[in-house]
C-alpha cells in the first residue's frame, strides 16, 4: 500500500476512533442522567401514593388532584403494595420482575431503585395500622428509550459520514503532504553518475523536508566527490603504471632492433629491471590500498602487543634506511601489559605504521624521528614526530588522496600511496589518524587505537 493511502487510512481510524469515544460518552451521559430523571419522577409518584394511603385523601383530594392532574402519568405506569408479610406471594400476584435483594435494600435505606430492561421501579418502605408493607411504582421510560434510539442512529449515521469524509481528508492531506516527496522522488531519478552536478531546491524555510533535501544535497555533494575522487584515482594510476610499462617497452624495443654489447644489454636490463621494481612496488601498493577497501572483513584479527610491533617496524625501517635517525620513546608505557594489547591484523598495520615511519624519516632527510608510545585507560597513542619539511597547509587538505603528492616533496621518490593506505589499514582497526604539520618546521603524526579489552574485532569469515 503506497504511503499516501496509508497516512489517510491511519488519519480516518483516529477521526474515527475518537468521534466512537465521544460518541459513547455522550451516550452515556445522557443514558445515566435520563434514568436518574425517571427515577425521581418515580420516587415523586411514590411519595405522593403514600400520602394519600396514610391520609385517606378521596378522589376529590388536593394530593389526588396534585398527583392525576398537574403530574403527567407515566407511560404503563403502576402501582403496588407489597406487605412485608407475603413479599413472595405479592410479586407472584401482580407479576413483577423484582428479586427480593429489592426489598431489603428499601428496608434499608427507605428507597429502593431497579431496572427490568425497559421497565423502571422504585419503592419505599412503610409502617401503619395495617401493618409494614412497601409502596411500589413502575413505569416504561418510552421517552428516554426512543431518545437513545434516535441518539444511536445519529451516532452511527454521524460515524459513517465521518468515515468517508476522513478518507477524503486524509487522502487530500496525504497528497498535499508528499507533494514535495513526490517533487523530490522525480528530481532524484533524472540524478545520474553523469549528472551528479543537480541539487535540490531548499527554501529557506526550516522544515523536515527541507531538511531532507539539505541531507540529499550533501550526500550527492559526497557522492560527486567520490566519484571526482576515483575518476582521478584512476587516471593518476594510469599513469604511474603506464611510465614504467613504457620504459620497459621502449628499452626492450631499443635493444631488440640490432645486436648490441654485452655492456650495452647489461645497461639496458638495468634499466629494463628499476622500471620493472617501480612497477612492481606501485602494484603492490594498490593491491594493499584496494585490500582495505573492505572493511576488514575478509582480513583476520588476533591479539598483540603494540610495544612489540613497533620493534618489528623499527627493524624494517633500519633494514631498509639503515641511516635512519629514528628513537623510540617508551617512557610512558605502563607496566599493566593488558594496557598494550590490541585487535590488529599484525600484517597489516605493520605495513601502515612503516610507510609513516619511513615518509618521517625521508622527508625529515634522516634527522631525528621520536615514536612515542602512551597508554591510557581505553586508547594506546602513537606519535611520530619529526623536524623535516612538513605539509603546506594548502596541501593538508589532500593528503589522503591517492597518488597525491605535497608540492614541495619534488626532490623526494614517492608514489603518493603510503598515506592513504596507512589511513585506511588505521579506519580497518577502528583506530584514529590525526595529521598537524608546519611548512619547514616538522609533521606530527598521532595514531589512536582501542585496547583489546574495550574492542573485540571478529575474524573474517
Amino acid at each position: 500500500m503506497k504511503l499516501k493511502y496509508r497516512i489517510a487510512l491511519a488519519f480516518a481510524l483516529l477521526s474515527v476512533a475518537l468521534m466512537l469515544m465521544v460518541s459513547l460518552i455522550d451516550y452515556y451521559w445522557i443514558l445515566q442522567n435520563t434514568s436518574e430523571d425517571f427515577f425521581k419522577r418515580l420516587e415523586l409518584r411514590v411519595e405522593l401514593t403514600q400520602k394519600m394511603r396514610i391520609e385517606e385523601v378521596n378522589a376529590s383530594g388536593r394530593i389526588y388532584e396534585f398527583k392525576n392532574i398537574q403530574l403527567d402519568k407515566l407511560p404503563f405506569q403502576k402501582e403496588y403494595d407489597v406487605y412485608e408479610s407475603r413479599i413472595e406471594a405479592d410479586v407472584r400476584k401482580f407479576d413483577l420482575s423484582l428479586p427480593l435483594s429489592f426489598f431489603e435494600e428499601a428496608k434499608k435505606n427507605e428507597v429502593a431503585r431497579f431496572r427490568a430492561k425497559s421497565v423502571y421501579y422504585a419503592a419505599k418502605y412503610y409502617r401503619d395500622k395495617t401493618g409494614n408493607y412497601f409502596v411500589v411504582v413502575s413505569a416504561r421510560n418510552e421517552a428516554t428509550a426512543a431518545y437513545l434510539r434516535n441518539s444511536r442512529n445519529v451516532m452511527l449515521i454521524s460515524v459513517a459520514v465521518g468515515i468517508v469524509i476522513s478518507l477524503i481528508v486524509g487522502f487530500l492531506f496525504s497528497r498535499m503532504l508528499l507533494r514535495t516527496v513526490g517533487h523530490i522522488n522525480e528530481k532524484l531519478k533524472n540524478i545520474t553518475a553523469t549528472q551528479l552536478h543537480q541539487r535540490l531546491h531548499v527554501t529557506g524555510k526550516y522544515s523536515e523536508l527541507s531538511e531532507l533535501k539539505r541531507t540529499f544535497n550533501d550526500m550527492l555533494d559526497r557522492l560527486e566527490t567520490s566519484f571526482e575522487t576515483q575518476k582521478n584515482f584512476i587516471s593518476n594510476a594510469s599513469h604511474e603504471l603506464n611510465t614504467p610499462l613504457t620504459g620497459i617497452i621502449g628499452e626492450s624495443e631499443y635493444i631488440l632492433k640490432k645486436p648490441r654489447t654485452p655492456e650495452e644489454y647489461q645497461a639496458s636490463l638495468k634499466v629494463i629491471l628499476n622500471d620493472a621494481e617501480r612497477l612492481q612496488k606501485i602494484t603492490g601498493s594498490l593491491l594493499h590500498l584496494a585490500q582495505t577497501g573492505y572493511n576488514g572483513k575478509i582480513q583476520e584479527f588476533k591479539t598483540c602487543r603494540i610495544d612489540e610491533l613497533l620493534y618489528t617496524v623499527k627493524q624494517t625501517v633500519d633494514d631498509r634506511i639503515p641511516e635512519n635517525n629514528m628513537f623510540m620513546n617508551f617512557e610512558l608505557v605502563p607496566d599493566d601489559e593488558s594496557k598494550l594489547l590490541v585487535q590488529a591484523n599484525e600484517q597489516l598495520l605493520e605495513i601502515a605504521l612503516t610507510n609513516i615511519i619511513m615518509n618521517a624519516c625521508k622527508y625529515s632527510n634522516n634527522k631525528p624521528v621520536e615514536v612515542t608510545l602512551v597508554a591510557a585507560k581505553t586508547k594506546v597513542i602513537i606519535i611520530v614526530e619529526d623536524n623535516g619539511i612538513g605539509i603546506p597547509t594548502e596541501d593538508l587538505p589532500y593528503i589522503y588522496e591517492p597518488f597525491f603528492r605535497a608540492s614541495n616533496t619534488d626532490r623526494f621518490n614517492g608514489y603518493g600511496i603510503g598515506l592513504p593506505l596507512a589511513r585506511n589499514i588505521i579506519r580497518m582497526h577502528h583506530g584514529e589518524l590525526e595529521v598537524t604539520s608546519e611548512e619547514n618546521i616538522g609533521t606530527k603524526i598521532r595514531i589512536t587505537f582501542p585496547i583489546a579489552t574495550t574492542l573485540e574485532i571478529p575474524k573474517s569469515r
